[in-house]
């Protein structure tokens, strides 16, 4: 984990014009950084995560202008209504997927990121604990993850979530809480 970089937006933005260059046939994509290099100030992995967001009916037709970008299907690595994509070249180093848009996993990206950038106090907290599970040197994702929950309970309690969505993200991200973890 490294200390925030504004250059992370300066890379996103380029990587998104290309892709919004790559994707101007598909009329409802748009393109979101989400991910912690998309909150000013938060520490993060320097890994950009990046969402192009298209409707139920244009994803086969995102999906395929992205590998003609030369971008490489890795398929939905577990989570529904998601593609996940390997980039062309690794610089800026990037996980990018498309979503189908409207589904709760493309909500609660933008949810986070959205208050995170509003809310100091919860941006800090959320650093902290990502700092000190980063720390630890046994940790694996799965434990990240499910540890990282009390606090992302708190950031999606300031969003437009519902309160049973909440606890669907609850539950997807901690196997304590009855869910299969990620």
């Amino acid at each position: 984990m490294v200390p925030y970089s504004p250059s992370w937006r300066a890379q996103f933005e380029l990587v998104a014009g290309d892709l919004r260059q790559a994707l101007s046939g598909v009329t409802s994509a748009r393109v979101e950084h989400v991910g912690s290099t998309s909150v000013p100030g938060l520490a993060a992995k320097p890994i950009m995560d990046i969402d192009v967001i298209v409707s139920a009916e244009e994803m086969q037709m995102a999906m395929a202008a992205m590998s003609s970008a030369g971008y490489v299907h890795r398929g939905d690595l577990g989570v529904a209504d998601r593609e996940a994509f390997r980039p062309p070249d690794d610089c800026p180093r990037r996980n990018v997927y498309v979503c189908r848009e409207g589904t709760l996993n493309v909500r609660n990206h933008l949810a986070v990121r959205d208050v995170l950038r509003t809310r100091e106090d919860l941006r800090d907290e959320y650093g902290a604990v990502k700092r000190a599970l980063a720390a630890e040197p046994d940790m694996d994702i799965d434990t990240y993850i499910a540890r990282k929950s009390a606090v992302l309970q708190k950031v999606l309690a300031e969003s437009s979530l519902t309160a049973d969505e909440c606890l669907q993200i609850l539950r997807l991200n901690d196997p304590r809480n009855g869910g299969p973890g990620l």
